[in-house]
């Protein structure tokens, strides 16, 4: 069982490169599920929308996951509510629309959890993760409910990431980090079996600042006249980790980073 995972799609850059190569990856790396994290994925480079959500279940992507951007625009309150494979972080206010976990189909019958989370620091608020995460795990196993769980933490500190990991050592067949646009690269097997990745990076362009254009983005930390944020437009990296996973008992057998395309494949 093989899954591929993708960090932070930012952007028009971003969405066309997964649409453009995703199948072909599905087909030659012989993947079984793919879930990406979309929050960014809106042209504006914050949010996602129903038109990118349909593009992208279209070309292959199983599951999107969302972090603190989910809500940045504004169609995507009503459009998580109908549209069960976009998940918005399971540890937000209980009155928020959508799901935080699902149960999937894959390919060879098998079912996956997604399950997406959200870290407490630096980020906007939310409630403790690490009390949702213990409820999590009180309330599901694995074998009884799915064969296999990746778990997306979108925060910004790598020990908060690193802890949860820890947590869902032998739980989960993958935690992953998503948020800070850059692959770590520190992937590996867990002690007890769980892959491990501090953060998937981006599908974007490199030649920027996390996604967004470089030079608005520096004369905004100079406090130099600028604009909004925006993307940057070149040729994007697909980043994030292929996941060989063990149906007999859920684990990871095996975490192989994924850049494909753009300045970092090109720079390797």
């Amino acid at each position: 069982m093989n899954i591929l995972f993708l960090g932070d799609i930012v952007g028009n850059s971003g969405c066309s490169a997964v649409k453009k190569f995703l199948p072909t990856i599905i087909k030659s790396e012989k993947i079984n599920f793919v879930i990406v994290n979309g929050e960014n994925a809106a042209k504006e480079g914050v949010g996602i929308t129903e038109n990118i959500v349909n593009e992208l279940l279209s070309c292959g992507v199983d599951v999107i996951t969302t972090g603190n951007h989910v809500w940045d625009q504004k169609e995507t309150f009503e459009l998580i509510k109908k549209q069960k494979r976009l998940l918005r972080p399971l540890n937000l206010s209980n009155n928020a629309p959508g799901n935080g976990f699902g149960i999937y189909d894959s390919i060879g019958g098998y079912k996956v959890g997604v399950l997406n989370l959200m870290g407490n620091i630096f980020m906007k608020k939310c409630d403790d993760v690490f009390i949702k995460s213990k409820e999590f795990l009180d309330q599901n196993t694995e074998k009884e409910k799915y064969d296999f769980l990746i778990v997306d933490l979108h925060g910004e500190i790598t020990s908060e990431k690193m802890a949860i990991g820890h947590v869902f050592d032998g739980h989960a067949t993958f935690v992953v980090g998503t948020h800070t646009h850059v692959p770590t690269n520190d992937g590996r097997v867990l002690n007890k079996g769980t892959a491990y990745l501090t953060d998937a990076g981006m599908c974007g362009d490199y030649d920027s600042v996390i996604g967004m254009n470089a030079e608005n983005s520096i004369n905004r930390f100079y406090k130099r006249d600028s604009i909004k944020h925006y993307p940057a437009e070149g040729e994007a990296s697909l980043c994030g980790a292929i996941i060989e996973a063990n149906p007999k008992n859920g684990l990871a057998l095996n975490i192989s980073q994924f850049i494909f395309g753009g300045q970092l494949q090109k720079d390797n």
